[in-house]
């Protein structure tokens, strides 16, 4: 069954096509223009708090081979998906690359998965659509919730209501690929705990962290894929729990925190719709390697070239984590979440977090 967004989804990818015909009806070089999407054109929006594109744009034109090329694929991709909406069917970014090999024009086929990636993104941008309204989806990122929230979601057998503590297992609630068709319906959630790793995630539960503390434990399985990210700033937003980041004590992690908080490079013009401002870091941090002498390994070359970098990125450039940085580059050091457990398998449920969030006031 489609939906508003659905039909608006539609309805731009429709007027995309009707503009190539436009220009070709009026004697025009048929082309499409995009922002630039290159890091010089990524810009910190200091009012909004995220990355956002600059000014620059490119232009997509045919009037090369390779941007009629261009223009051709991503003439097919949009017939393509306009009929999918239609049939109010959907398919995964994966499934793109290799359809378009059944295409008729040899020309509008990709080369690789990174060719279309990109295009769905382009459209993403000039259509002012994201691809999940598209019916496309990734690869599944197996990220879950666990928490008191009872929600509704919509599956093409109807709708259904679950609570994601009491009616999942240990595994938790697995986050659809467009969180946006699931309706918040009741919740005692006090904070929200994104939490990098599935062993972790996996220690937090069995210790009864999310039902002892009213917490709503987020995976975020790594990088946190744009599904994790979105319903985390609907958490925030519209049952207003504050977001605390649980990550390890590296710059690689440091960076998972910052896409939460405050977007990626690589989707800017997304970061209204996906990042969340307001959280908080309550990962490892360099001060803990030193207080509770933890596990750790040497901080690799690019270890030191990544915090070196962090420090000149305006993510990154407040006292506390300029001081973090600093401790960091000065113990030649990192630890991961786990190495708490040198402690006690309950240390990081009965005495870390406790004493973090309590002091953040969070609890």
């Amino acid at each position: 069954m489609s939906t508003n967004k659905e039909d608006q989804a539609r309805e731009r990818l429709i007027d995309l096509a009707a503009e190539f015909y436009d220009q070709f009806e009026a004697g025009d070089i048929p082309s499409m223009e995009i922002p630039t999407r290159t890091k010089s054109n990524i810009e910190y929006d200091e009012d909004s708090n995220v990355w956002v594109y600059g000014d620059r744009t490119s232009t997509r034109s045919a009037n090369s081979v390779r941007g009629a090329r261009k223009l051709l694929k991503a003439a097919y991709t949009i017939e393509f998906l306009a009929r999918q909406l239609e049939e109010d069917r959907s398919s995964t970014l994966r499934e793109l690359y290799y359809l378009s090999e059944s295409w008729d024009a040899e020309e509008s086929h990709f080369s690789n998965q990174d060719e279309s990636n990109q295009l769905v993104e382009d459209l993403e941008i000039v259509s002012g659509v994201t691809r999940e309204d598209f019916h496309m989806r990734p690869e599944e990122s197996g990220a879950t919730l666990m928490g008191p929230l009872r929600i509704r979601e919509q599956t093409r057998r109807g709708e259904r209501e679950i609570h994601c503590q009491e009616d999942v297992g240990e595994g938790g609630y697995q986050i659809p690929n467009n969180p946006d068709t699931i309706e918040f319906l009741d919740h005692d959630i006090d904070f929200v705990l994104a939490v990098e790793t599935g062993g972790m995630r996996d220690r937090l539960v069995e210790n009864g962290f999310d039902e002892q503390y009213n917490a709503m434990i987020v995976h975020l399985k790594g990088q946190p894929a744009r599904a994790t990210r979105r319903i985390t700033k609907r958490l925030h937003d519209e049952l207003g729990a504050p977001v605390m980041v649980f990550t390890d004590g590296d710059p690689w992690s440091y960076r998972i925190y910052g896409s939460v908080a405050y977007g990626s490079i690589k989707s800017a013009h997304l970061s209204e719709y996906l990042a969340t401002p307001e959280a908080r870091y309550v990962g490892i941090q360099p001060e803990d390697i030193v207080e509770y002498d933890l596990p750790t390994d040497p901080l690799s070359d690019s270890d030191v070239n990544a915090l070196e970098s962090e420090l000149e990125d305006p993510r990154f450039q407040t006292d506390y984590w300029e001081e973090q940085i600093e401790l960091q580059l000065d113990i030649e050091k990192k630890a991961e979440q786990q190495a708490l457990a040198s402690r006690g398998l309950d240390f990081v449920t009965d005495e870390y977090l406790p004493a973090r969030l309590d002091e953040m006031g969070v609890i």
